[in-house]
């Protein structure tokens, strides 16, 4: 099979649901050792995903990955698509990698919901389709998303519509 192109990738992400979808430089996405402080100081759910910190990837690991690439597919939904962006990112890579992109790699945004509650003493239930988020994985997504030209804020109230960004590694 010929590899599909990355506009294809993004038009199909558009179909999944997603309201957004770039071509990016995998350059321009950026780490910091910080972000994995808001996951162990902020969430209720630090360590209770083997997605999440402390077992997803650490700032310096994601960083050597990174370079790794030339270029990503960063997606974008907010509440009003109602698509899940972890899934729509992981159907992508899976696009990616049967169409000839074997080093395909997404992260989505937020914990893995695949199972109601993970067992992180034992391996994972769905390896295939589990994937660590960006922030999980020490990515400054505020920084990332703006680097590429979307905006977004910090939500101050409930009533603020969120924005969700995922990420598939191309090469």
């Amino acid at each position: 099979m010929a590899k599909k192109s990355l506009g294809y990738l993004c038009k199909k992400a558009l179909k999944l649901g997603a309201k957004g979808c770039k071509i990016i430089k995998a350059s321009t996405v950026k780490t910091g050792a910080w972000v994995r402080n808001k996951c162990q100081y902020g969430c209720p759910g630090f360590g209770e995903r083997l997605t999440c910190p402390p077992y997803s990837p650490t700032p310096v690991q994601t960083q050597r990955v990174l370079d790794c690439f030339k270029q990503a597919i960063l997606v974008h939904c907010d509440e009003e698509t109602e698509a899940d962006i972890s899934e729509i990112v992981f159907k992508i890579e899976k696009e990616a990698f049967l169409s000839g992109f074997y080093k395909a790699f997404a992260m989505g945004a937020g914990p893995c919901r695949y199972c109601p509650r993970c067992n992180i003493k034992a391996t994972c239930k769905q390896p295939y389709k589990a994937r660590p988020s960006m922030e999980a994985s020490g990515i400054d997504v505020y920084k990332t998303v703006r680097n590429n030209g979307y905006e977004i804020e910090v939500l101050r109230t409930t009533n603020c519509e969120g924005n969700y960004f995922g990420l598939v590694l191309i090469e």
